[in-house]
């Protein structure tokens, strides 16, 4: 882990490098190479890395997942040793990559985190490993924090990734005071599903640190929040997850105001249901802490002059670790696998699921 604002007594910590994980096809034989990993340069620019390092794999990148959507083959030659940038990217296009080893098994790799102009938490769930060795498939479900400073070449990336329909988990003030912005011409379907975190919503919250009332912010704030999250929204998660079921677009996204809290419950849910282990959740979970950072001085900034001490509100901005373990540990106690709390509480068949599982995961 590396801490790298600090607010008083309060750290801001995140793991120091993002390694989006490879899958493979899950009738092809394993590939030669591993540790793939994709790192953003600049807007147009990203690396691609592997292990072993002395591998020259064909590099192909693509617009879609399927091979027959290449954009350009990289070269990688004699002075590759073990990465090669890829520049001239179009950054209204969602690139994935193709990575072919010497022995023609070929792997699929992306950034996790998706670049846009008005959303800074917006990410892919796909490429982690399940408990039975598959991987979860890129570009079906995507989190995103609010979407109301989305831009026209936003639009063309969420057209061109396939996203047919958004799930809003704001309150009715929320999206009245930041309303989604998504392409006019329909393409995109709007569901709101409204879940109060806590006693209210993000525009109370605000409205109440405006007057310099932050006593609200009690120590188990949080944490009985994302509890109540599991007990009073089942049917929420439910209808997202049997959403995703009933789809016949390519892709779906799920998000709220700061995409960590009820989004971050949302995804915890799913990802258990395929089968990743609680550690990666934990890890997906705390990614919100590394995208949103940027923000923050800015945001501490604004608070300290409304006369409240920023110090107070880290818990409430950022994503703390001590409440998706409270999530995980409520789940394990109370129900025993998130499978069967999705089966009692918010109506998702295990039938559903078990289709989920071929559905999404290779």
């Amino acid at each position: 882990m590396q801490c790298v604002l600090k607010f008083g007594a309060f750290f801001l910590c995140y793991p120091k490098v993002e390694r989006n994980r490879f899958f493979m096809d899950h009738n092809e034989k394993k590939s030669t190479l591993s540790d793939i990993q994709v790192q953003r340069i600049d807007s147009s620019t990203v690396e691609l890395c592997w292990q072993p390092k002395d591998r020259k794999p064909t590099v192909a990148v693509c617009s879609g997942l399927r091979r027959k959507d290449a954009l350009q083959k990289v070269p990688v030659d004699e002075s590759s040793y073990g990465c090669v940038k890829i520049t001239g990217l179009d950054p209204a296009t969602r690139h994935y990559y193709h990575v072919v080893d010497e022995d023609g098994n070929r792997l699929l790799t992306a950034e996790r985190r998706v670049p846009l102009e008005g959303a800074v938490n917006f990410r892919d769930i796909g490429g982690y490993k399940t408990s039975d060795g598959r991987e979860v498939k890129w570009g079906r479900v995507f989190r995103s924090d609010g979407l109301a400073r989305l831009t026209e070449k936003d639009h063309q990336v969420l057209t061109q990734m396939g996203i047919e329909r958004v799930f809003d988990f704001r309150t009715p003030a929320e999206v009245s005071e930041a309303p989604d912005r998504l392409p006019e011409d329909g393409s995109i379907t709007h569901v709101n599903l409204p879940v109060t975190h806590g006693k209210f919503d993000f525009v109370d919250a605000m409205a109440r640190l405006k007057q310099g009332d932050a006593s609200w912010l009690t120590p188990d704030f949080m944490v009985n929040g994302y509890i109540r999250n599991i007990e009073e929204f089942a049917s929420v998660w439910g209808e997202v997850i049997n959403g995703i079921a009933d789809s016949k677009g390519p892709a779906l996204l799920f998000h709220c105001t700061g995409g960590k809290d009820r989004a971050g419950t949302c995804a915890a849910l799913i990802l258990l249901m395929l089968g990743v282990d609680e550690e990666t959740v934990v890890k997906d979970h705390q990614l919100s802490n590394t995208y949103i950072a940027g923000m923050l001085p800015k945001i501490f900034k604004l608070i300290a002059s409304y006369g409240v001490d920023p110090d107070k509100l880290v818990p409430y901005l950022t994503a703390p670790l001590e409440c998706i373990h409270a999530l995980l540990d409520h789940i394990r106690s109370k129900y025993g696998f998130a499978s069967d709390y999705l089966a009692e509480k918010a109506g998702v068949e295990k039938e559903t699921q078990e289709l989920l599982r071929e559905r999404l995961l290779r």
